[in-house]
């Protein structure tokens, strides 16, 4: 039986514990066990090479991993696959000789959460942006999506950012910074869902409005979308994802054929199509492999 071993950057993401269990459903589809691993700390670099270094001391036959810290991470991650053991990369992108990497294109994700909120603010209108770790590539993709689509609406400006390192908490923290600065602020702009979902705590608290959109599609921003506290957010489907990197290991190992890069399409997620991301993960259906990765045409 294939053991796989799956690593996340923290385990109070709602789209991490989807990823999880994408992984977990489409491994005993397979016959496969799936175990998770995450530090205890959100984002802790030192503890995740210690969990990790522990697993590999176990041989897991795969490794699917998302890094907290990319460089951090780049000679453990090295020394593990110099003991022959695959890594299945995805949400982070990071140097190595990985299988696969599966995620989504997070440049053009940023621009088009910034082009739903040109629409709604007509074209013209004062923002902040909500960042998280620099650690992050998708966090530092997102933001370069949201900088390159701005250039393009010279009415709209960014006043500031501020760190909310991909958390509710420090979401609202660093919404609470932005608003003590800036009297007007008509947008806010969120590298994810959590700390939109703190922008808003934070908007509440002080008796402001904003527009704010997220990113990641989770069940609590459809939530506040269909009450329109939330203007929009991406999909990022962490299950969808997880099974995607459960299935290329599990080829891998087969030793069918894997791309060395999948990227799931992004979709806006709205008042007009949120519904579909109000279904509880574990109700999700899996998807098949050619829904993910479609067969070449003959």
């Amino acid at each position: 039986m294939p053991r796989l071993a799956a690593f996340t950057k923290n385990g109070v993401n709602p789209n991490y514990q989807a990823f999880l269990r994408g992984v977990e459903r489409a491994a005993a589809v397979e016959g496969a066990t799936a175990t998770h691993h995450f530090p205890r700390t959100p984002d802790n670099p030192a503890q995740q090479i210690a969990l990790l270094r522990a697993v590999v001391a176990e041989r897991p036959d795969a490794i699917i991993f998302a890094p907290a810290d990319d460089a951090l991470l780049a000679e453990p991650v090295a020394a593990a696959i110099a003991q022959g053991i695959p890594f299945i990369g995805f949400v982070n992108r990071m140097a190595g000789d990985f299988v696969t990497f599966i995620g989504a294109d997070d440049v053009a994700m940023g621009r088009a959460i910034v082009g739903l909120m040109a629409d709604a603010l007509g074209g013209t209108g004062d923002v902040v942006l909500v960042e998280g770790p620099d650690s992050a590539p998708t966090s530092r993709d997102r933001s370069r999506g949201f900088r390159e689509a701005l250039a393009q609406h010279p009415r709209i400006r960014l006043l500031g950012t501020a760190p909310g390192r991909y958390l509710r908490a420090p979401g609202r923290a660093a919404m609470e910074s932005l608003l003590a600065q800036h009297q007007r602020i008509d947008g806010v702009i969120c590298t994810n869902d959590l700390m939109a979902l703190g922008a808003l705590d934070a908007l509440d608290a002080a008796g402001r409005r904003a527009l704010v959109v997220g990113n990641n599609g989770t069940i609590e921003a459809a939530e506040q979308i269909a009450t329109g506290r939330l203007l929009a957010s991406m999909d990022y489907d962490g299950q969808r994802m997880g099974a995607a990197a459960a299935m290329a290991a599990l080829r891998h190992l087969r030793g069918e054929a894997v791309p060395r890069e999948i990227l799931l399409p992004a979709v806006p997620i709205t008042r007009a199509n949120h519904a579909a991301w109000l279904v509880p993960v574990e109700d999700r259906p899996l998807p098949r492999w050619n829904d993910i990765v479609p067969a070449p045409p003959e």
